[in-house]
């Protein structure tokens, strides 16, 4: 396996270059450059040793279709297809290809509405509670951006010290290379004070992460994940009726956007605060706590007769 992995790399290696010098010029994040890496290069290696110039589009949807005989969903399937695309969209514009045989390929249906996994304020007080150790400061402030601010992981991570500013807003890289800016409640600016403090001087040059690690290097993703992961798990071991509940990082995320609409927050201004491209994003969360949609129903309970019977 590693012999062929090795002659795919040297098969594809200029393709690759192209792919990621494109990702680069587009200012693509450093964890969406690497995951589609990743999904070409698995793509790549089950096409092996055709030229790319000869990739067809069944090729594309017989890989498609052994990642959905392994397990992938919707969802997973939906990224590696972005991945060819953008990858046979880049050799097009790097002028090393012409045509896209992902283009034309159609993306799974997702399901839509689903009502997203999250917390319940007091499971989010008792998650904080749950918090100790050498770094519980930062880890306390990384769970808090993303459970009352509603950062994603990579946005914490991508945060300087700089993007903190003293009018206690935080200004955010999201997607897309988007920036947007968040008004800080005064308890996350408290903390965020103290992390300060508490932080290490980083070593990375003129670049200053917010969180870094105790090798004085921004503090990697997968760090953040399990910061957050940990944490959920510590929780569900003192609260028995979460254990069967998927949380993850991401949902804390959720659960600020939760707290939003239960709080009267309206859409519009929940997808300035989440980042969301677009609005149909924003509104699955409008179904967990829809008061309208309650509101419309009591309305109709007057209109239910009253003492029905079997005849």
């Amino acid at each position: 396996m590693r012999k062929k992995q090795h002659e795919v790399t040297d098969s594809y290696g200029i393709e690759i270059e192209l792919f990621s010098i494109w990702m680069k010029n587009k200012g693509m994040t450093r964890s969406t450059h690497q995951a589609y890496i990743s999904d070409v290069s698995d793509f790549l290696q089950t096409v092996y040793p055709t030229e790319t110039k000869q990739i067809t589009k069944m090729d594309i949807m017989r890989y498609m279709a052994v990642c959905r005989e392994k397990g992938a969903g919707d969802e997973a399937r939906n990224r590696k297809l972005s991945s060819l695309r953008s990858f046979f969209k880049a050799m097009n514009e790097m002028e090393h290809l012409e045509g896209n045989p992902a283009s034309l390929i159609a993306k799974s249906k997702q399901e839509k509405n689903r009502i997203p996994v999250y917390l319940e304020e007091n499971e989010l007080e008792a998650l904080l509670h749950t918090i100790k150790g050498k770094y519980y400061i930062r880890n306390v402030a990384i769970v808090l951006l993303m459970a009352y601010a509603g950062l994603r992981v990579g946005e914490v991570h991508r945060m300087n010290v700089q993007d903190y500013r003293q009018d206690g807003s935080i200004h955010i890289l999201g997607k897309g290379r988007k920036w947007r800016v968040i008004p800080l409640p005064d308890a996350l600016q408290s903390t965020l004070n103290d992390a300060l403090e508490d932080r290490k001087e980083s070593r990375q040059g003129k670049e200053q992460p917010f969180f870094v690690s105790q090798f004085g290097r921004r503090l990697s993703i997968r760090m953040i994940q399990t910061v957050a992961d940990d944490t959920i798990k510590q929780l569900k071991e003192t609260m028995p009726a979460l254990a069967d509940k998927r949380l993850s990082s991401h949902k804390l995320r959720h659960s600020f956007a939760t707290m939003q609409i239960r709080s009267g927050t309206d859409i519009r201004t929940l997808q300035e605060l989440l980042g969301h491209a677009s609005i149909e994003t924003t509104q699955i969360y409008t179904h967990i706590d829809n008061k309208q949609l309650r509101h419309a129903m009591n309305n109709i309970s007057s209109k239910i007769p009253l003492n029905l019977h079997k005849s």
